[in-house]
C-alpha cells in the first residue's frame, strides 16, 4: 500500500475575494499518494459563485506528480458540490473546478493525486469568489434603464415642440 504524503488541511483567506493554495512534496515519496484540503469560509449575505484552478509542473511525464481530482465540497458533505475537469495531463497537469450558488458557510477544495517519482515536486493554485446578483439587482438595473428611455422619449418631445 503506498503511503500518503502532503499537507491535508490548510485554510485560506478569502476576505479579498481570492486566494493562493499550493503544497509541496519531499524527494523519495515515488508510489505515494495525497489527497490535500484547503478549507474556506463562504460569506454572508448572497450567494456566491467559485472558480479555482490548481495545476503541476514536471519535466519529463516520468518526473513530478500526476492530480487525479479537484473537487469543492461542503464542510459538512461527503459529496462534491462540484467536481473539477481535467484541462491537461502529462509534463503539465492542469485542472479547473467551479462552484455555482455558494450560500453562506465552510467549504473546502480537494485535490488528490499521485506521485510519481523520486523528485521533490508540488502543487499550486488560486481560488476566486464572486457575488451573485440578486434578482432585486436585475429589476433595478430595467427600472433605471426604463427611467433613462423615459427622460430621453420626454426631452426628445420637447425639442420637436
Amino acid at each position: 500500500m503506498a503511503q500518503t504524503v502532503g499537507t491535508p488541511t490548510q485554510a485560506l483567506d478569502l476576505t479579498d475575494g481570492s486566494a493562493f493554495f499550493g503544497d509541496t512534496f519531499a524527494a523519495g515519496n515515488s508510489g505515494a499518494t495525497f489527497t490535500d484540503r484547503f478549507t474556506f469560509t463562504v460569506p454572508t449575505a448572497a450567494t456566491w459563485n467559485l472558480d479555482a484552478v490548481v495545476s503541476s509542473i514536471s519535466r519529463t511525464q516520468d518526473t513530478g506528480l500526476d492530480i487525479t481530482g479537484f473537487s469543492v465540497y461542503s464542510a459538512t458533505g461527503r459529496t462534491p458540490v462540484s467536481s473539477g475537469t481535467s484541462l491537461q495531463s502529462g509534463l503539465v497537469d492542469v485542472w479547473t473546478v467551479a462552484g455555482n450558488g455558494l450560500t453562506a458557510g465552510d467549504y473546502y477544495l480537494q485535490v488528490t493525486g499521485n506521485v510519481v517519482s523520486d523528485q521533490a515536486t508540488s502543487i499550486g493554485g488560486v481560488v476566486a469568489l464572486a457575488p451573485v446578483p440578486e434578482p432585486e439587482a436585475y429589476g433595478l438595473m430595467l427600472g433605471g434603464l426604463g427611467v433613462l428611455g423615459w427622460l430621453a422619449r420626454r426631452r426628445r418631445n420637447a425639442l420637436q415642440a
